[in-house]
């Protein structure tokens, strides 16, 4: 995809803003923004474009109208079915990769080199819990509420909820809440940390989401990336193989250009002004 292919989305509007920020919008509001089939297709190869390009600091993933996402659409669950005379283990290999390919999907959020700030509104089920959970901070109006609904639907939430949960809020609460399907709300959510902030209404949200983006798109994009790399990487690795990661990071990153700038913008009592990242060619970006 390419930046001038943003036009023909089905599921999501594109914005970039002359502070590098980049909204990516879900835009399908009279279906509450299920999670169909184009969906999948267009959210990696957004997110995918944006950075490839490197230009763009921040991206805020945000949704038109009353409710966030209901999460999957049905039609995606009638692509899942297996005809009867496959036989079972590939049949089951199948599936296997059908739904590690949906998990690529919100990995690619996880794996950008922009940080993602989440801005939620209303209902935010099932598959839209999996989203934000790949998001780095997540914002949230006061009458958002979040469900787990994979287990009452009979199935275990499979692309990514169960995997990050327990890294964004306590372990008990968040077994209790993938056990139960139950609601929690919005002052929950802030309580346990699942959520930064939460707002009166959409249009503050989102302007605080902005104002945040911004805060973070002034810095080197190179510090903001070596950031989101480390604590990722912290996370799922021990805290010796992650200082032996920062170690390496630094002596091939730590460069004077930007350490520079940024002392003599301070010097000068000035905003500092840093090179964007390098665009990345199609095989690196893949």
């Amino acid at each position: 995809m390419h930046i001038d292919e943003f036009s023909d989305l089905k599921s999501f509007e594109v914005t970039i803003d002359d502070h590098q920020i980049a909204e990516v919008r879900l835009n399908r509001p009279t279906a509450i923004n299920a999670m169909n089939t184009d969906f999948w297709r267009e959210l990696p190869a957004i997110i995918n474009t944006l950075d490839n390009l490197g230009s763009v600091r921040v991206v805020i993933l945000s949704a038109a109208g009353k409710h966030f996402t209901a999460g999957m659409d049905l039609q995606v669950f009638e692509g899942m079915t297996t005809e009867d005379n496959i036989e079972p283990a590939r049949a089951a290999e199948q599936q296997r990769r059908w739904i590690m390919a949906l998990q690529d999907v919100f990995s690619a959020l996880e794996k950008s080199r922009m940080p993602v700030i989440s801005a939620i509104q209303g209902a935010c089920i099932g598959g839209g819990v999996d989203m934000i959970c790949a998001t780095d901070i997540r914002l949230c109006t006061s009458n958002a509420f979040f469900n787990i609904k994979e287990t009452e639907l009979g199935i275990t939430a499979d692309v990514g909820t169960l995997q990050r949960i327990l890294h964004v809020m306590p372990s008990g609460l968040a077994r209790e809440l993938a056990y139960t399907s139950r609601n929690f709300a919005a002052d929950e959510a802030l309580k346990c940390g699942f959520v930064n902030n939460v707002y009166d209404s959409q249009e503050e949200m989102l302007n605080a989401a902005h104002q945040l983006a911004r805060s973070i798109a002034k810095h080197s994009p190179m510090a903001v990336n070596g950031v989101k790399e480390m604590l990722n990487y912290s996370r799922d690795h021990s805290v010796a193989d992650s200082l032996n990661h920062m170690a390496t990071w630094q002596g091939g990153m730590l460069q004077n250009q930007d350490i520079l700038e940024a002392m003599t913008a301070a010097k000068e009592k000035r905003v500092p002004s840093f090179d964007d990242l390098l665009p990345l060619t199609a095989a690196e970006g893949s």
